[in-house]
């Protein structure tokens, strides 16, 4: 850690007027997303329709030459929400949503939010067994399938639960553009909602902060995808805290969001922090790199959501005498490297960057309300950050069996105490969300979420994000849960065993996946190619290890678990691994063998993973 990372006093003292001139958007927001009344109305079409009400002929949503006013937006989501209604969808009935990034995706999440349908939002990169299992997780009553997922659909469809009579599809622009014909045997949601009444149904004010607005999948610590229960209470916290008392949009802001809305950062911090400021969502399909700022300038966007790995990509791209030239006042996301946090400010003139820190599953947040660089920010929930023996995989507790805090500037496990304010509502399996609780950690009987992270005090009750433990990696944005990577790699031909872990590559962030696997054939025998092909059909782009380490035995421990500190200690590093290890190059079809030219190549960052 750098020494100016730690913040003093001075530093903190500078701050003061700005924390001043914000106390009271910082008092609204935590007034609105921490209330313990379980019995008020609350929620996201709440929320839509105080926008509606203030701002009618404002943007709600901009998208490819389309703008949709707050009045229209609402009126397109209660179409939606009265046709399930009447089609027999109630209150916590999930409905399977997979859709790109467009206007259709918010107006079926708002429309099922109006009647307190559970929205299950699917990533839309995910195929064969791992999307099977998604779906069928959450006993789903229907499925609203955009017209470019309907064949990663239609080939599970055998495999899951529902009838193709519960499955709509939403018809796709680009789509059409691309010459495909209309799905074979799926209904039309436009048609079948066009004479629908426009009317905001009453179900709008009986939605309480413990009913489901949606679910997240997470790749988690172990086996296939789980489904974190988000609720409409949590929606509340990020609208408020995010919204009201950190983002600060007005109605004449226009958030540019290129980011999945599948994932709680776009969906619920971005798209919260817009429905608190009345202000214009700019949504895009996908991000680019060489189009993000043309982008920005189009829709004079003042502000954007990011995650790390967009930040690294625009920072790659060839300096512009245009990198100035955008409106952007404010910068809202998570994972943006130190190496580059000061640099990207100053290159393209962004004065606040909003980084914070959560989780799809987790009990609190960090936000950086005073725009220090650097750091996740403070968290206003009850915390703290306790040593951690990676060895044992545990937290160290003292004599007592109390855990330990550690001092300022050292790196621990982040933990947030489970309290009436900072519920844990955890995921579908009950098992997995027990597991994930601590107990009796610093007094007999308190509970305590253990985030899986490791952070480290930087001082003022602010933190640093320093890694991510256990079986789970994050590399393009995403997490990655190496047991579902294994199971899929284990089932390719002459694969007999394999153990997955992140290592990092200099100049990218998080881990890439790498993978040590054990052959039933003499390895010039074995086709690299078709197992990459393999692996590229059953998982997502960002889950497909970047190496391979082939291996003569699997070291295990005394319970049969893998041992993968030496792997991860070792990764591609020839002058430490002994082994041959392969490696997936960008625009290549197969792995080539690694050699010491190649290594020195991908750690100066010739090769852009």
């Amino acid at each position: 850690m750098k020494h100016e990372d730690v913040i003093t006093l001075p530093q903190l003292a500078a701050k003061v007027p700005q924390l001043v001139s914000g106390l009271p958007g910082l008092v609204k927001g935590l007034r609105i997303g921490n209330t313990t009344d379980k019995t008020r109305a609350v929620g996201l079409g709440r929320c839509l329709e105080r926008c509606r009400a203030s701002n009618p002929e404002g943007p709600a949503v901009v998208f490819e030459g389309r703008e949709i006013s707050y009045e229209a937006f609402s009126r397109w989501s209660n179409r939606i929400a009265n046709f399930l209604h009447a089609s027999g969808i109630r209150k916590g009935d999930a409905v399977v949503v997979m859709m790109e990034n467009r206007p259709e995706l918010l107006a079926v999440i708002a429309g099922c939010a109006k009647i307190g349908a559970v929205s299950a939002l699917v990533n839309t990169a995910q195929r064969g067994k791992v999307l099977a299992h998604s779906i069928n997780l959450v006993a789903p009553k229907r499925a609203i399938v955009g017209e470019e997922l309907v064949g990663a659909y239609n080939d599970v469809a055998d495999a899951v639960s529902l009838s193709r009579e519960n499955c709509y599809y939403v018809p796709d622009t680009e789509v059409y553009r691309n010459g495909a014909e209309p799905p074979i045997d799926w209904q039309n949601l436009e048609h079948l909602i066009a004479q629908c009444s426009e009317t905001t149904p009453a179900s709008v004010d009986e939605i309480r902060a413990d009913d489901p607005c949606f679910y997240i999948y997470t790749s988690g610590t172990t086996g296939m995808p789980k489904a974190v229960v988000f609720n409409h209470g949590r929606f509340m916290k990020a609208y408020g805290s995010f919204g009201f008392a950190a983002v600060k949009l007005t109605a004449r802001d226009r958030l540019y969001v290129c980011l999945p809305f599948y994932h709680a950062t776009a969906l619920a911090v971005c798209w919260g922090s817009v429905l608190a400021g009345n202000a214009a969502l700019v949504m895009a399909r996908r991000f680019s790199a060489s189009n993000f700022w043309a982008d920005i300038r189009r829709h004079n966007a003042t502000g954007f959501g990011y995650v790390g790995e967009l930040c690294r990509y625009l920072m790659e791209q060839p300096a512009s005498p245009e990198d100035h030239r955008n409106e952007v006042r404010i910068m809202v996301g998570n994972g943006l490297r130190p190496s580059i946090w000061q640099p990207f400010k100053t290159r393209f003139g962004v004065a606040r960057v909003m980084e914070f820190y959560a989780s799809s599953e987790g009990n609190i947040g960090f936000t950086n309300l005073l725009n220090f660089n650097n750091t996740v920010g403070l968290c206003p929930f009850p915390y703290a950050i306790v040593k951690y023996d990676r060895e044992q995989e545990a937290p160290l507790r003292d004599q007592r069996g109390r855990m330990i805090r550690v001092a300022r500037g050292e790196a621990g496990l982040l933990i947030g105490q489970i309290t009436a304010k900072t519920p844990f509502h955890g995921y579908t399996d009950q098992q997995k969300t027990q597991g994930s609780v601590l107990r009796d950690v610093f007094e007999p009987g308190d509970q305590w979420f253990n985030s899986g992270d490791l952070m480290r005090d930087i001082g003022f009750k602010h933190a640093q994000f320093v890694d991510r433990l256990g079986d789970t990696f994050r590399w393009k944005g995403e997490n990655v849960s190496t047991t579902e990577v294994e199971q899929i790699t284990d089932g390719c031909a002459h694969v007999s065993e394999s153990v997955v872990y992140g290592v990092e590559i200099p100049g990218t962030n998080g881990r890439a996946g790498m993978a040590s696997i054990r052959l039933d054939c003499n390895l010039d025998a074995f086709d690299f190619g078709q197992l990459l092909q393999s692996l590229r059909q059953q998982l997502p782009a960002y889950a497909v290890p970047v190496f391979l380490r082939i291996s003569k035995d699997v070291e295990k421990t005394g319970t049969f678990k893998h041992k993968k500190a030496p792997l991860k200690a070792q990764g591609y590093d020839l002058a430490k691994v002994a082994d041959p290890v392969f490696v997936w190059l960008p625009g290549t079809q197969t792995y080539s063998r690694l050699d010491q030219t190649r290594q020195q190549e991908i750690d100066r960052g010739q090769h852009h993973f």
